[in-house]
């Protein structure tokens, strides 16, 4: 496995997990927490505004794509409600979804 480093990359704490997949993912959904009790939504580093951008940029992104994949990556604070969110937009629209998680 090789990491890319971006320098324009969030900085996220992700949970820590010591299963790892080796699934690769066609985009990246990302949630930070801006500690306001607001929450930053991006689609492959690109801030979408909203719970409703992040789902217009998936459809964008992974039309008529086979098997879509995503990569859910969400800070630690985040809530699960949030979290939840995702999925269910994943769910909705076929997406296969992946946490992603740093090793423990």
């Amino acid at each position: 496995a090789t990491t890319l480093i971006n320098p324009n990359a969030l900085k996220l704490m992700l949970p820590k997990s010591s299963n790892q997949l080796k699934d690769k993912a066609m985009t990246t959904v990302s949630v930070q927490d801006s500690r306001n009790g607001k929450y930053r939504y991006y689609v492959e580093m690109k801030e979408v505004g909203s719970i409703d951008g992040v789902e217009r940029a998936l459809k964008e992104r992974l039309d008529g794509q086979q098997e879509p994949t995503v990569s859910l990556h969400c800070d630690k604070t985040v809530a699960v409600d949030e979290v939840v969110k995702v999925m269910n937009i994943a769910k909705d629209n076929n997406y296969k979804l992946i946490l992603a998680t740093t090793p423990r």
